[in-house]
């Protein structure tokens, strides 16, 4: 599935792996060895967390098509 959420990447010293997060889908993070293996793998974490808000009957954001603004 297409999403359009913003998707935030950057590499981890910590963690040593790229992370992939969706500010606008709360607790939806993904990692990879790779920056092309983090959005696939973040692909698949929206997939879930979208299919997950469903089953439970949980609001799903409308993506707002617009950068996010930092705090």
């Amino acid at each position: 599935m297409m999403h359009k959420y913003e998707i935030i990447l950057y590499w981890s010293e910590v963690d040593r792996a790229f992370v992939a997060e969706v500010p606008e889908l709360p607790g939806c993070m993904a990692h990879g060895d790779t920056q092309p293996a983090a959005l696939e793998n973040i692909t698949r974490a929206m997939d879930l967390w979208i299919d997950t808000a469903k089953e439970y009957g949980d609001p799903i954001p409308e993506p707002r098509g617009r950068r996010l603004m930092p705090a």
